[in-house]
């Protein structure tokens, strides 16, 4: 074909972008087209932060594109009206996509397949979820057999360089890149696919040795932090992939070996959820349990602003949520403890925890997401049992003995003593005195006290579901 449009969604990248390859491979014109959909946009799941984020992957690529002779063209408007159009204007004989598994982004792209030649292409899975199915033609919703069958299927080779240059687009109206929203003041995360694959890099080489060991400590700089980048595709799934895989084989210890294949197990979990997610979109609306969907769950508006704001008197829950609200981005075990609290301490719908963490997170994705939260919640597929509830004091303790990340987050205890740093209204009032930390007055009491929930969450979950244990 002489021309094609290369539809760009999450996919901000031009290394290993199988969609913007079977494009330079099918025609001899391609351009790039990133569509402003106002039902993303203008979604209650959509987030200030991650659209800060994308806006700076977007100029990056356009600035990438430009080097190569090309540009990118970006509109706002309802896909299939936008694509419409832009066929019209460009005569363009197909349009590639790298496939998404969202319930809205399947709707959106049967109904553009209905109308226009829409050509969907792997990418933001490596595998994709119709090719992880049980022997009877079932979708798996246990992750250890997922993982088997992941594991089992051969990868499609390595990652495909960036291509050298286009050819040059005829004159097409396009939208200036927004300058807002702004990036949260306080993010290390640069956007654009050049820091992406250098994040990689230093992690492959270093620190993904230690993984299994140091993934679960707040207060060391032990994860990828590689999330907010696949989830906009300025880092392919592929990519993390092979480096996890490379860097496997490379390892000179056992223990060197188990970080690099811990972290490729997180990969696969991604992939799990992304199935999970195609296979059951139900997971949007409701818990995948059928027997816990009857959770008498409490109405707190206090507790729930008290949570959001960092402000329950538990320093790692409130030092977790502060360093949501300041970055855009949080810990994965800060996570789990986050979410344990606020539905099993507070025993609030995990449903409120899921949206507010969609319109906070840089690397927000509804299927990770929500497989998160369901799994904290007990309520999920492959879940922890409904009876397991993060003590917040013990998690600060285990994985933040010294109290840095505490100390980072919630600088009114700063110089609270290791001793009390997870507890500090135990503190005696003249040392409150002392590290200018008065309890109720600069840092607040426990807003629930966690022995008490964790009785009435347990009698919730029975009594609203007939479960035992």
């Amino acid at each position: 074909m002489k021309t094609a449009i290369w539809w760009i969604r999450r996919d901000l990248r031009l290394s290993d972008n199988q969609a913007l390859t079977e494009a330079l491979r099918q025609a001899d014109l391609v351009v790039p087209v990133f569509i402003l959909d106002p039902k993303l946009l203008d979604s209650e799941y959509a987030g200030q932060a991650r659209l800060a984020f994308l806006f700076a992957g977007l100029r990056e690529l356009e600035k990438n594109l430009r080097q190569r002779g090309s540009q990118l063209i970006l509109r706002r408007g309802d896909p299939l009206e936008v694509l419409t159009s832009l066929v019209r204007e460009t005569d363009a004989e197909g349009i590639f996509a790298e496939e998404d598994f969202s319930p809205y982004a399947r709707q959106r792209d049967g109904r553009v397949a209905l109308f226009l030649p829409l050509k969907l292409v792997p990418g933001v899975t490596v595998f994709h979820p119709e090719l992880l199915l049980k022997a009877d033609g079932t979708p798996y919703t246990v992750f250890t057999p997922f993982s088997r069958k992941w594991r089992s299927l051969p990868t499609s080779g390595s990652p495909l360089p960036a291509p050298d240059h286009f050819f040059a687009l005829p004159v097409l109206e396009s939208m200036v890149i927004p300058q807002k929203p702004d990036h949260p003041a306080e993010s290390s995360f640069k956007a654009g696919e050049q820091e992406a694959e250098r994040r990689l890099s230093a992690f492959a080489d270093s620190a993904i040795f230690d993984y299994s060991d140091m993934r679960n400590r707040m207060d060391l700089e032990g994860t990828s932090q590689l999330s907010p980048y696949l989830r906009l595709g300025m880092l392919s799934a592929r990519q993390a992939v092979w480096a996890a895989q490379e860097s496997s084989q490379s390892a000179r210890t056992t223990d060197a070996q188990k970080g690099a294949e811990t972290w490729l197990n997180e990969l696969i979990w991604r992939e799990f959820y992304a199935a999970i997610l195609y296979h059951f979109a139900y997971v949007r609306q409701q818990a995948f349990r059928a027997e816990l969907r009857n959770i008498p769950w409490r109405n707190d508006p206090s507790g729930l602003a008290a949570w959001k704001a960092g402000l329950t008197g538990y320093p790692v829950v409130d030092a977790a949520m502060r360093q949501l609200r300041a970055t855009g981005w949080m810990h994965n075990r800060a996570r789990m403890i986050a979410a344990s609290f606020l539905t099993k301490d507070l025993l609030i719908n995990w449903q409120e925890g899921e949206r507010y963490f969609m319109q906070q997170l840089l690397d927000g994705d509804p299927a990770s997401n929500n497989g998160g939260w369901q799994w904290t919640a007990g309520t999920g597929t492959d879940a922890a049992p409904y009876f397991r509830v993060f003590n917040p004091i013990l998690q600060g303790l285990k994985f933040d003995p010294q109290g840095d990340y505490v100390r980072r987050w919630v600088p009114e205890l700063s110089l609270v003593p290791n001793k009390y740093i997870h507890t500090p209204w135990e503190m005696p009032d003249d040392l409150q005195k002392q590290v200018n930390c008065r309890i109720d007055s600069d840092y607040p009491s426990p807003i629930v006290d966690h022995s008490l929930a964790r009785e009435r969450v347990l009698i919730a979950y029975r009594s609203g579901s007939g479960l035992s244990g």
